[in-house]
């Protein structure tokens, strides 16, 4: 009896001793942890922690085990980070120094505090680099009001676990960055542009403008800075030999080179080089790899999926594309806000079509544009089709406009309804593309087609101007499954002067978004004008050492168990 009670003593030690082997928790880090739950600021190494929900989540589920013990896996993350910045993200935002400074030391050789310090700070590095590559490092409705972003949402402390767990930190990083083709041609781009930093980039100074067959000193120059970018935008050589006496004369093959130049710039493609050209000219490779930084940072806020198939508006660049299996389908130019009256960044889905409309003018622009006009013009309302109606809905009742001081009308006295009839003069042309949205923004057409022929577009009230409009609704309409639908129909229905609604029996994603660099079909740079001053404000975010997402408190990243901080 007493030989089988010390045998039991024996397999119970055993075991405890086989248990104790494999889960270890370090007190260190369980007080640490801990601590942070409490509410402290953590830190590490000195360096402050910021994904505290997430390590507290991912610690407690382990027990409180040190994650990093394998070398592989800490080589890969620091590998992983010192890559951030081809994502046009900052290393130093990630622990690089210290991080850096404690794997150069052998593991065995660091102390207990100092294992737990560097444990920390590679699961926090993990989590705030999975966090930007996945949804941004800015949370871009705390610096634009007008910016609603559709961002992509995972919990990152599983797919840390994952990673270590199938020794794939690299892989499982590089899994969360943006899969969209848009984003991988702007990193090459990006890779492009690095090796031309270090090229000498002297301003070619200012003077008149420069145009076809006029001969000045700066146009060997203005060759010599075309010779530069020509592999960036895929040109042919600069025309005229340096050796040759007609370095300075602005011959047909340089003025070929100038109208690529602009097109890819957004410019009058009309070969003189003026004040914007020649601003244009003089950006330098490091403030074209800022523009590109900044709208990776944008592809960042879309959702996985845009849809197939989908319409893209992009602002910015004054232009509409229809997607159809990843391929642009349709290409048209679009007007967009006035940089009073911009128009707005979000996604939704179009839902119906409304041909020959009528237009209820909002009240800001009935007090802002159209009350001064009436004022100013007693024949403005018949002139354009307008009738007024007191009062809402289907109490609402016609009122002679003859009748109406306008003068005594204000803002806080407007009790009127002003509302255009379908025609020729109507604002919102033959047809309409509704996605109802809080900002009232839509595509439609316009009766001032003329406007399409300028390179900059910016005059609507924020809603969004499509040239050629008919030839996209038929598109959508066939894309949403409505065969009766066609070229022939929407004609006569236009002609009709009635209005009509179709409601797509498959709505489409639509996204207005915003880019000033991007990557064209053929891989070559596109780059805009910031016709609303949004690049600038981002880019002091975006470079600020503070990671702007999680201090804005956002939703998504609270959800996903990351940045929450007190």
């Amino acid at each position: 009896m007493e030989c089988r009670s010390l045998r039991r003593r024996f397999l119970l030690a055993g075991l405890c001793l086989l248990l104790s082997t494999c889960v270890i928790a370090d007190e260190s880090l369980r007080q640490r942890v801990e601590a942070m739950q409490a509410g402290f600021v953590p830190s590490a190494a000195g360096e402050p922690l910021m994904a505290r929900q997430a390590l507290t989540n991912f610690y407690a589920e382990r027990q409180f085990e040190l994650a990093w013990l394998e070398t592989d896996d800490r080589e890969a993350l620091l590998a992983a980070l010192d890559s951030m910045g081809q994502d046009g993200l900052n290393p130093a935002d990630y622990h690089q120094l210290p991080l850096t400074a404690l794997l150069s030391r052998q593991f065995e050789d660091m102390s207990s505090a100092e294992r737990v310090d560097l444990d920390l700070l590679l699961s926090d590095a993990f989590f705030m680099m999975g966090s930007h590559l996945l949804e941004g490092k800015v949370n871009p409705e705390t610096i634009d009001a007008e910016w609603l972003a559709n961002r992509r949402q995972r919990a990152m402390a599983p797919i840390l676990a994952r990673a270590l767990q199938e020794h794939a930190v690299g892989r499982e990083l590089d899994d969360v960055r943006p899969a969209q083709t848009g984003y991988r041609k702007l990193k090459q781009l990006r890779a492009y542009l690095v090796q031309m930093t270090d090229l000498p980039w002297p301003p070619i100074p200012d003077g008149a403008s420069l145009k076809p067959g006029m001969t000045d000193a700066r146009l060997a120059e203005v060759r010599h800075r075309l010779t530069q970018l020509r592999g960036l935008y895929g040109m042919a050589p600069a025309g005229a030999n340096a050796e040759s006496s007609i370095i300075e004369n602005y011959d047909p093959p340089l003025v070929a080179l100038v109208k690529i130049f602009q097109a890819h710039n957004g410019l009058e493609d009309d070969g003189v080089v003026g004040r914007d050209t020649l601003r244009a000219l003089n950006r330098t490779p490091a403030e074209l790899l800022r523009l590109i930084d900044l709208n990776l940072e944008r592809w960042r806020w879309l959702p996985d999926s845009l849809g197939d198939p989908h319409v893209m508006v992009n602002a910015a660049g004054y232009e509409l594309t229809l997607v159809v299996k990843g391929e642009v389908t349709l290409r048209k130019r679009v007007i967009v806000g006035r940089p009073f009256r911009r128009t707005p960044v979000f996604s939704d889905s179009i839902r119906y079509l409304v041909f020959n409309p009528t237009w209820t003018v909002p009240g800001k622009l009935i007090i802002e544009d159209k009350l001064p006009e009436i004022i100013r013009d007693p024949t403005y309302l018949q002139r354009l089709g307008f009738s007024i109606y007191r009062g809402w809905g289907a109490e609402r009742q016609r009122v002679d406009p003859g009748g109406i001081d306008w003068r005594a009308t204000s803002a806080s006295r407007f009790p009127y309804q002003l509302v255009q009839a379908p025609g020729p003069m109507n604002a919102l042309g033959q047809v309409k593309f509704m996605f109802p949205n809080k900002f009232d923004v839509y595509l439609h057409d316009t009766p001032s087609r003329d406007l399409f022929r300028k390179s900059e577009r910016s005059f609507s009230s924020g809603c969004i101007r499509v040239e050629e409009p008919l030839e996209l609704a038929a598109h959508l309409l066939a894309l949403a499954g409505d065969p009766g639908w066609g070229a022939g129909r929407i004609e006569e229905t236009v002609r009709s002067k009635r209005t009509v609604t179709v409601n797509l029996k498959k709505p489409i994603p639509v996204h207005l978004e915003y880019w000033t660099a991007w990557s064209d079909d053929n891989g070559q740079p596109q780059f805009r004008k910031d016709i609303y001053e949004r690049d600038e404000r981002l880019y002091r975010a975006l470079t600020s050492r503070v990671p702007v997402t999680g201090l804005a408190g956002n939703g998504a990243v609270r959800d996903a168990g990351l940045l929450s901080q007190k």
